[in-house]
C-alpha cells in the first residue's frame, strides 16, 4: 500500500485565493463582452482542461528539463525486492557486529500498517554509515570492498573517497538524520525506489524534480541495497544507477561537478560521471521520508 503526500490545508487555501485572484485579473485584462463571456462559459469543459494542463505543467520544475531523454530500460528480469527480514539477515551476515532495525517500525512495515509513500517501490534496510567508519568516505570504502568480495567488481575511485572528493548532498544528510532520530537500532528502514522512477534523467534533473519528502540516495546506501539485492545489476542491457545523493569532485579541487554511479560491464563498476549527463540507461535511486 502506498500513500500519496497530501497537500496541506494552508496550501489549499492559498491556492484557492490565487485562482480567484487570477480569474479576476484574467477577466479584467481580457475584457470580454457579454457574448464573449457567454462563449467562454459554453466551453467550460475545454477551459477546465486547459487549467488542469497548466497546473500539471507548472507544478513540476522546468529547470534542467533538457537533461531528460526517453527511456525504456528497466530492471533485470531476475530482480525482485526482498523482504525486510531477509535484507537485514544478509547485512548482519556480511557485517558481523551490526545490530537490528527498530522492532516497532519493522513490524508496521512488514504487516502493511505503515503505508509506503507515493512512488516508493518498497522498504529497504540501510545501516547507519556511522556504524562502519569515522567518516562517510571510509564507510563507503568498507561497503564497496564487501561488494568486491561478493561479485566481479572494479572501483574506479579507489583511494579517492575522502572528503575532498566525495560528500553527501545537504538534503540527503538532513533526511537521514530525521530517519535516524525516529528509529532505534543500527539498521534504518527506508522507503525507496531503485532508479526506475527517474530513468533517462541526469542526476541534476532528478534532484530538481524530487518531491518534498524525496531525496537522493548515495554510494553507501545504494551499495548496501546492492549487497542485499545482487540481482539488481547483472548485465549491460538494463537500467544502471546514478547516486544522486552524493557529489564528487574528480580533481579534489572543490568543484563537485560529477555524481557517483554503479553500472555493469563484465562485472559491477563504481565510477563518477557528469551530473548533467542524461542517459537512457541510467536512473537515480531515491529514498522517501515516510508519513
Amino acid at each position: 500500500m502506498t500513500m500519496k503526500t497530501s497537500i496541506t490545508s494552508g496550501q489549499k487555501k492559498q491556492y484557492l485565493r490565487f485562482v480567484e485572484d487570477a480569474a479576476e485579473r484574467a477577466l479584467a485584462e481580457a475584457g470580454p463582452d457579454k457574448d464573449g463571456l457567454q462563449q467562454l462559459i459554453s466551453k467550460g469543459g475545454e477551459f477546465q482542461t486547459d487549467i488542469v494542463a497548466s497546473i500539471k505543467k507548472l507544478s513540476v520544475s522546468s529547470k534542467f528539463a533538457d537533461e531528460e531523454v526517453k527511456s525504456s530500460y528497466a530492471y533485470p528480469s531476475g530482480y525482485k525486492l526482498k523482504g525486510l527480514t531477509e535484507q537485514i539477515n544478509i547485512l548482519r551476515q556480511l557485517f558481523p557486529g551490526v545490530g537490528y532495525s527498530d522492532p516497532d517500525l519493522h513490524e508496521k512495515a512488514v504487516t502493511g500498517k505503515l503505508a509506503l509513500p507515493e512512488n516508493a517501490e518498497g522498504w529497504f534496510a540501510i545501516p547507519r554509515w556511522e556504524k562502519f567508519a569515522p567518516t562517510y568516505g571510509e564507510a563507503v570504502q568498507v561497503v564497496l570492498a564487501k561488494l568486491g568480495s561478493t561479485r566481479p567488481f572494479h572501483n574506479y575511485c579507489e583511494g579517492q573517497l575522502g572528503p575532498d572528493w566525495l560528500r553527501q548532498r545537504e538534503k540527503t544528510v538532513k533526511m537521514f538524520q530525521m530517519l535516524g532520530n525516529q528509529q532505534k537500532g543500527d539498521i534504518l528502514i527506508a522507503p525507496a525506489q531503485f532508479g526506475l522512477l527517474h530513468r533517462g534523467r541526469s542526476a541534476r534533473r532528478a534532484r530538481e524534480v524530487f518531491k518534498t519528502n524525496e531525496f537522493g540516495l548515495g554510494s553507501f546506501a545504494i551499495a548496501c541495497m546492492l549487497l542485499t539485492h545482487k540481482e539488481r545489476l547483472v548485465q549491460w542491457e538494463q537500467l544502471h544507477i546514478d547516486c544522486a545523493g552524493d557529489e564528487y569532485a574528480p580533481d579534489a579541487d572543490g568543484r563537485f561537478s560529477v555524481a557517483p554511479c554503479f553500472y555493469w560491464r563484465g562485472g559491477l563498476r563504481f565510477f563518477a560521471s557528469w551530473y548533467d549527463f542524461a542517459g537512457a540507461y541510467f536512473g537515480a535511486v531515491s529514498g522517501f521520508f515516510p508519513q
